[in-house]
């Protein structure tokens, strides 16, 4: 079976992109590299790369498609509000086009990457059939894609959204502006966790390789279980408040438990449901938290990782690539040589 990543050399994508390797599908991934190519360069020759944009990469990508895992957008909240236009194109229509041109072209699965972000601050449980209050530019644009792809769902294209839990854990195309990455980040540089005030937010997470392969469970499972449907990928077990996180951040690398504060306080609290995808799809994470804190703290004391990376903090990397974009125009319009 031959499919298509969008983002596929990106933090989830680049994982996802090993796993259906391993498990024997022809995988194309279209990518800005924004990022570098450092992701894929292990499985460069398994693989074939495509650069280019969801907003207006050329149909004929999709040409032998049998399923698309849509996963390409600027990540994270804060990333979103850098040019939230950008990321209302990026995030939402470039998502809506990538589904509206999989079922014009006879691809048969499609499958959303949105996130538990949608659900913003709200008490109780949250399921899948909750209100959604999102309080970001990125959540927003989450939303509104699943609004406009959902509907396209017939019984020749079936349409399925995954929404995330927060990620965690070793990829590839590391990111450490996630919360438990961030924490063991911080330990391994300062000997203190950084924990978001005020500690009492809730938030439910997901390791990396968990979430891939809750996109293969989807692409693997009957069409009438997932056809228009949406799931809380993680599980309940892994809800935990912020404060607590960070102790138990510091407990799975052996550490004293020693943080400092940072930022205002959170407006984002949600604690999610995650009985759907078990129910349905027999699905359930393999990783631990504390797993993934001592996998991420692993690969930074044996060299895995570079701490000092600036592209393991999206926001920051953005708004290098934005300052670099209105150099380079400026340098045009001057005509001064560099």
């Amino acid at each position: 079976m031959r499919v298509l990543v969008t983002g596929g050399a990106g933090y989830i994508g680049s994982i996802l992109s090993r796993v259906l390797l391993d498990k024997g599908y022809d995988v194309t991934c279209l990518d800005r590299l924004f990022f570098g190519t450092d992701s894929t360069k292990e499985i460069a020759e398994r693989i074939t790369l495509v650069k280019d944009d969801i907003r207006w990469f050329a149909p004929s990508i999709l040409k032998g498609v049998d399923a698309v895992f849509d996963l390409a957008s600027l990540s994270n909240d804060p990333s979103g509000e850098l040019d939230p236009q950008k990321t209302l194109e990026i995030n939402h229509k470039g998502r809506a086009r990538v589904a509206a041109l999989s079922k014009k072209h006879g691809v048969k699965r499609y499958i959303l990457a949105s996130t538990c972000s949608v659900y913003g601050f709200q008490e109780g449980i949250l399921t899948e059939e909750s209100s959604l209050n999102p309080l970001t530019t990125y959540a927003r644009a989450n939303m509104l894609a699943e609004k406009e792809i959902l509907p396209l769902a017939d019984k020749h294209f079936t349409v399925t959204a995954l929404r995330q839990a927060t990620v965690y854990g070793f990829s590839p195309r590391m990111r450490f502006d996630l919360a438990i990455n961030g924490m063991v980040l911080g330990f391994y540089k300062n000997g203190k966790i950084p924990i978001m005030r005020d500690g009492k937010q809730w938030r439910p997470f997901v390791h990396v390789r968990d979430t891939s392969n809750a996109f293969i469970k989807v692409l693997e499972s009957a069409p009438e279980l997932v056809n228009g449907q949406v799931f809380n990928v993680s599980s309940n077990e892994q809800n935990v408040q912020v404060f607590d996180l960070a102790k138990l951040v510091a407990e799975s690398i052996n550490l004293p438990f020693t943080y400092e504060w940072y930022g205002t306080p959170d407006k984002r609290s949600y604690k999610v449901s995650f009985d759907k995808i078990k129910k349905t799809l027999n699905y359930k994470p393999i990783y631990t938290l504390q797993e993934g804190a001592a996998e991420v703290y692993t690969a930074l004391k044996e060299g895995r990782l570079n701490a000092d990376d600036p592209r393991t903090i999206t926001v920051k990397w953005y708004t290098h690539l934005l300052e670099m974009h209105t150099l380079l125009k400026n340098v045009e319009i001057n005509g001064t040589l560099l």
